[in-house]
């Protein structure tokens, strides 16, 4: 999630995703939570790119939603860390990437996911320990609510927020005091947690989270967090890598469900991409 250049994500684009130990801001999961295999194979997924469009490659991408016919994008980055990219948080036009509306954070804040609830943005910082809540309109800051451990990436059902610390607990958090109510541990069919949960997007009833440090973006039943699919997208990162040396690893996870569209990005990435997933 702070790293630039991977070493070894071709590895993980050969075999998918290595579960590492938490970290020591690890959520507790759930006592009664199921850590045996899941039965049958996990279905692996593929993608086609149906159009692409620009983004700002100086936007190091945390957090993606889509409304009403804009991106609103979180971005990462401190001054005080030296940077030559910062936190905002950005309502972008889709077609052109232009930003249109944009708030910078205070130098110390590490910028991450964001989500939309009730009119109002929601945006978590890395290690700070602090959300933001703005208003949709004018990005006015609303409130300032605090939270234990790391925050990475953020998503509502419509109701409750969920959020991952970069462990394999998403938690589920009241969007009024940031408390979490309860938690949920994802495990491969092997009965093995899936590390580093990113940048979520809840997509028909599903959380969709991309493991950093991979081209893989995870499909879990947010009442269980049992692995319903894996979509490969190895080989896009790669290209993008390749093509741009600034550019770092895939984040950002973004579906209209209105027209059921569903777009992703990375991070300092020169473009955006509209998919289907279809199986592999």
């Amino acid at each position: 999630m702070r790293s630039f250049v991977i070493l070894c994500f071709l590895l993980c684009a050969a075999c998918g995703p290595t579960p590492t130990s938490p970290n020591s801001n690890s959520a507790t999961s759930n006592a009664n939570a199921n850590s045996k295999p899941q039965s049958g194979p996990v279905p692996v997924y593929t993608y086609e790119i149906v159009n692409t469009y620009p983004h700002d490659p100086k936007a190091f991408t945390q957090g993606l939603i889509f409304h009403d016919g804009f991106f609103y994008e979180g971005t990462g980055g401190s001054r005080r860390r030296g940077d030559d990219f910062y936190s905002s948080l950005r309502k972008v036009e889709v077609k052109t990437g232009k930003v249109l509306q944009k708030f910078d954070l205070a130098p110390e804040y590490f910028g991450e996911g964001i989500t939309l609830l009730d009119g109002k943005l929601y945006q978590l910082t890395w290690q700070e320990q602090k959300a933001f809540v703005y208003d949709l309109n004018d990005f006015k800051l609303l409130q300032e609510l605090s939270y234990s451990g790391e925050g990475w990436g953020l998503t509502t059902d419509g109701m409750q927020l969920y959020m991952s610390d970069g462990t394999h607990v998403i938690r589920v958090v009241n969007p009024a005091d940031f408390k979490t109510v309860r938690t949920i541990p994802v495990l491969d069919e092997k009965g093995q947690p899936i590390m580093r949960l990113n940048e979520l997007e809840w997509v028909k009833g599903e959380i969709w989270a991309n493991v950093w440090e991979t081209g893989w973006i995870m499909r879990i039943d947010p009442a269980s967090g049992k692995l319903l699919g894996r979509i490969d997208f190895n080989d896009l990162m790669r290209r993008e890598l390749d093509a741009d040396e600034d550019a770092d690893v895939l984040n950002g996870i973004a579906f209209d469900p209105a027209t059921d569209k569903i777009y992703i990005t990375g991070k300092k990435w020169r473009r955006l991409f509209e998919i289907t997933v279809k199986p592999k």
